[in-house]
């Protein structure tokens, strides 16, 4: 397998671990609440609202890596499959990954909308680069 086919794949995979760190961060605010009867699961059943501020920012943190991320794991799986993953790709996709983890801390922390905004729509530019190369370089390949 090429290098750059391996570090595309090592770019999804810190995507993976972002969003299970998020999970795990979750977990560690939420159970301990609901097992210690601190929170009623009758509460919670529908919506967050009963949970702390912290709780509820990691799982609004959790929920937003099943929004660009999925357009970013389509894009690199697509350009593993044609075969058409070179350094654009790459750097494109650490680009987007890092960018996603900025987001995620910005989120989980200080959750200043301006610089988590910012954060997102430059995430989402990189993305959309990713796919307009993507999908340029695989329009110009010669037909079979």
């Amino acid at each position: 397998m090429p290098l750059v086919d391996k570090l595309l794949i090592l770019a999804m995979g810190a995507q993976v671990l972002l969003t299970v760190a998020i999970l795990v961060l979750m977990g560690r605010e939420r159970v301990p609440r609901v097992m210690s009867g601190e929170i009623d699961v009758a509460d919670i059943a529908v919506e967050r609202t009963a949970y702390p501020l912290k709780a509820r920012l990691l799982s609004n943190s959790f929920d937003n890596q099943f929004q660009l991320p999925m357009l970013f794991f389509v894009a690199a799986l697509l350009a593993l499959q044609t075969g058409l993953v070179g350094w654009v790709e790459v750097v494109l996709a650490v680009l987007f990954v890092a960018l996603r983890y900025v987001h995620a801390v910005i989120h989980v922390t200080t959750n200043r909308v301006h610089r988590r905004f910012a954060a997102y729509s430059a995430g989402l530019a990189v993305l959309a680069v990713f796919w307009l190369w993507l999908l340029f370089r695989i329009l110009s390949l010669p037909s079979i």
